[in-house]
């Protein structure tokens, strides 16, 4: 039996990732300045490496400025490339920067100006480019300006519009480069704009069909960007999920009603954390357990390290906890019982002429029914005490 000193330990296997932009955030807020030194990239590399990480992921500004020239920004990712290889860490994700540069203040792909719009598709496909060097398979597009303060700005169907075709655009110079990228379109409700377009995880699975490639496109659930709208995670995560559309998720923590916290991952809602790694595991996700947050405004880079190990250790402790809640007798036996067909009632599985006309001729004994117990509360206590390992 492995010892609590080493029982949390990451290993590559359960892929955990940070962004250049998580362990490398320096602290600035709208109201105070920076107050940790900058690191490099191949530092902040070799950071991930010391806490244990198992990957990397980046924008494209994060690794090469936004003018640099072709020389420039090919011996910056030749470097980075070689660091990521000395330091054993990969990049399985890369994203673009359409949020950051004062270009893009009317959002990007939905932008009234044809030219900002062009703009936007060049720089993407430039960052797919640097993604595609560094061994990325997936690369995430988060439409942080995609959005209005006024709708007097544009129609909404409109910018639907741009949108599609943006990234039908992406998704053909994806596959005549032949990069074989999986896009993660990633949803928030608000901040920076007044209002996004395609607030939810939910408006993004419904924009998806719409595509002309849209095997090749899934989403990226942030836990943070769905619960400041006081929305539950989990059911969003659940259904994309269920639709084979998660192709990545970002972790970390958020008070509803606030503005984006990007806590350290179980840090303020640790029972809907809890209940998020326990579907991950039970499904059997495969994919990156990326962490976008960013460490206490307080810390130096010595706590920047405590709050990458804090991510990763109460994945792996929700993860144990998760595994003794599954094999858990009491628990496992009141969820069989919920779910048991003793009486015999009509499956919904399939439907066919007789299966329909069967059901029609059923008779239901409502108040019977309604006699049967749901112990939802002795359920939810037992997750509570099993949390705060209660024998």
């Amino acid at each position: 039996m492995k010892s609590k000193s080493t029982a949390y330990q990451p290993r590559p296997e359960h892929k955990f990732s940070f962004g250049l932009w998580t362990v490398g955030n320096r602290g600035r807020d709208p109201f105070g300045d920076f107050v940790r030194p900058q690191l490099s990239p191949a530092q902040l590399v070799d950071l991930l490496a010391e806490v244990g990480a198992w990957g990397v992921n980046l924008h494209d500004n994060d690794l090469v400025p936004i003018d640099a020239k072709p020389r420039e920004r090919d011996r910056i990712v030749k470097g980075f490339k070689k660091a990521c290889k000395d330091a054993g860490i990969v990049v399985p994700m890369a994203t673009v920067s359409l949020f950051f540069h004062p270009v893009f203040r009317d959002g990007a792909f939905t932008a009234n100006d044809p030219e900002v719009r062009a703009y936007a598709v060049q720089k993407t496909m430039r960052a797919m480019d640097i993604g595609a060097e560094l061994g990325a398979t997936i690369f995430v597009l988060w439409g942080g300006r995609e959005g209005v303060e006024t709708d007097a700005s544009r129609r909404p169907d409109e910018a639907f519009k741009r949108l599609r075709e943006a990234v039908n655009y992406l998704c053909e110079y994806n596959l005549d480069r032949g990069y074989g990228f999986k896009f993660a379109l990633e949803a928030k409700p608000n901040e920076p704009r007044g209002d996004i377009y395609m607030a939810t995880t939910g408006h993004y699975l419904g924009f998806i069909p719409t595509l002309d490639h849209p095997d090749m496109v899934g989403v990226n659930p942030e836990v943070a960007h769905e619960q400041m709208a006081g929305l539950n995670f989990l059911h969003g995560v659940a259904q994309a999920w269920e639709e084979g559309k998660l192709f990545h998720i970002d972790l970390n923590d958020q008070m509803p009603g606030r503005y984006d916290q990007d806590f350290r991952f179980g840090s303020a809602n640790l029972k809907s954390a809890f209940w998020l790694v326990n579907f991950l595991e039970n499904v059997g996700y495969a994919g990156p357990r990326h962490f976008d947050a960013h460490a206490y405004r307080t810390e130096d880079y010595e706590g920047v390290k405590d709050f990458a190990r804090g991510c990763m250790r109460t994945y792996l402790i929700l993860k144990e906890k998760a595994e003794q809640w599954r094999s858990d007798k009491d628990i496992q036996s009141i969820l069989k019982t919920l779910v048991a067909n003793k009486s015999g009632a009509p499956s919904l599985a399939e439907y066919s002429k007789k299966n329909a006309s069967g059901l029609l001729a059923c008779e239901f004994d409502k108040d019977k029914i309604l006699r049967k117990r749901l112990p939802y509360e002795r359920l939810d206590q037992l997750t509570v005490e099993l949390l705060l390992a209660v024998d």
